[in-house]
């Protein structure tokens, strides 16, 4: 099934989706480059399993039209946002990456919440 067929999602609720399905993976990728790289590291890999847990189940909360998604959302969105700020003080590319992904999940999914 295709994002678009789920009918009960608007516009702003597709993209937080979008960005959370996205979010995921990449902190996934990012935690695991990262825990190669030794303990100053440790909080970033942390971070970034605690987004890769809280954005898919927020993705799969809003799927199903679940009514404590948008309660999530605000929750997703600050663990989003200081996840960014620790990857973007690391100069590793998978840190920066991971960065870039999550800031556009941290405005979607602050959008979602209000």
């Amino acid at each position: 099934m295709a994002l678009q067929e789920i009918d009960h999602l608007d516009d702003d609720a597709r993209e937080c989706l979008d960005n959370c399905l996205e979010a995921a993976p990449v902190c996934e990728w990012c935690a695991d480059e990262c825990a190669g790289h030794g303990e100053e590291m440790a909080e970033c890999v942390r971070l970034c399993r605690d987004v890769a847990d809280i954005a898919s189940l927020h993705a799969r909360l809003m799927a199903r039209d679940s009514a404590y998604s948008s309660d999530l959302a605000e929750t997703c969105a600050d663990v989003c946002e200081a996840c960014a700020d620790e990857c973007e003080g690391h100069d590793h590319d998978h840190c920066q990456a991971c960065a870039d992904v999550l800031r556009d999940c941290v405005e979607s999914c602050r959008r979602m919440a209000s």
